[in-house]
């Protein structure tokens, strides 16, 4: 069967020191002991307090070096995959590499931010990468904080969902039999729901000068649920079918899902809509929240260490992200 054939050597993750439960949020917010739970299902999750987003990804990043057992001067290509960068000019990359020691001038670097299947993206564009011999190692890693843009006042039910956090993976050229392959990858574009989620500020969209008050309010992150639901509903099963088609796999033959952890609803519905069993889906939402673009790299790296990916293991990686795209490959370890 044919397939991008890589190495994936080490992944890691690091979270925020603070954990927060929602009862504790409902205290904050003014709502009954609960209510963020109810609404959300969301149990906990992690705050930063002090921490940057590049520290979160430097120590992500750190972790999956080290499980790789590969110098950081062995990279030479660094992929930062997240939907809000530390600045919105320099890219991030660039500082990650410094972080890591990575010598000057020794590894190229650049971001990709498709929102919350940006990590989904940097690994097919480092598969690819490394596919064309452009690049033999390569570090991709997402880093979130989502929680300083939360609408807690005017949209308590979104904004509990969400949680800070950073995961990453280190591949490579393979140099032996024992390679893992993308038998398939897929991305797709609805974007009749472009406006169901947003964070306006901080590009060209508002300017700040001439519409403070417009800026202010685009500071906070803003989603249509309801439409964004019903947008998924109706299309990511056909998506799913199509992916698998590619892969030349069935549903039975999947031995991993691991997905965005938009929502306990969202998990939910791919269970019932996409007809994977749940004990085969990676569910890690309920205690992390929603980390966006780092929730499929930290549940990636939770199945590597909890042993259920395993050589020749089948896994699928899928997830929507604002726009509204899905994306989903297909990769036998």
């Amino acid at each position: 069967m044919a397939g991008i054939a890589f190495n994936l050597c080490g992944t890691g993750y690091f979270l925020p020191q603070k954990q927060v439960s929602s009862k504790s949020l409902d205290r904050q917010i003014g709502k009954r002991e609960g209510w963020i739970e109810e609404n959300c299902g969301v149990r906990e999750r992690f705050v930063c307090g002090p921490e940057s987003q590049d520290e979160l990804a430097a120590s992500a990043a750190k972790a999956a070096i080290a499980e790789a057992g590969i110098s950081p001067s062995s990279i030479d290509l660094v992929i930062f995959a997240s939907a809000v960068p530390k600045y919105s000019i320099p890219a991030t990359a660039p500082l990650i590499a410094r972080h890591l020691g990575i010598p000057s001038g020794s590894c190229a670097t650049l971001d990709v931010n498709s929102t919350c299947l940006s990590f989904l993206s940097g690994f097919d564009v480092a598969t690819s990468m490394i596919a064309a011999g452009r690049y033999q190692c390569v570090l991709v890693v997402s880093s979130e904080i989502a929680s300083r843009a939360l609408p807690w006042h005017s949209d308590p039910a979104t904004a509990g969902l969400f949680g800070d956090g950073a995961a990453a993976a280190v591949l490579t050229r393979p140099e032996s039999n024992e390679a893992s392959y993308v038998r398939a990858s897929r991305f797709e574009t609805h974007h009749e729901g472009y406006e169901a989620c947003q964070l306006a500020s901080g590009g060209t969209g508002i300017d700040l000068h001439r519409e403070p008050e417009r800026f202010a309010a685009g500071s906070f992150f803003q989603m249509n649920g309801r439409e964004l639901f019903k947008l998924t509903a109706g299309k990511f099963p056909d998506f799913v079918d199509h992916l698998l088609a590619s892969a030349n796999w069935d549903r039975d033959s999947v031995d991993i899902v691991v997905p965005h952890q938009a929502s306990p609803l969202a998990l939910a519905h791919l269970v019932k809509r996409c007809g994977f069993p749940r004990e085969k889906v990676i569910d890690i939402v309920a205690t992390h929240g929603n980390q966006v673009a780092a929730s499929i790299p930290t549940a990636l790296h939770f199945a590597r260490m909890k042993q259920q990916m395993r050589r020749g293991s089948k896994v699928i990686l899928v997830g929507t992200s604002a726009g509204v795209s899905f994306g989903g490959m297909a990769i036998e370890i």
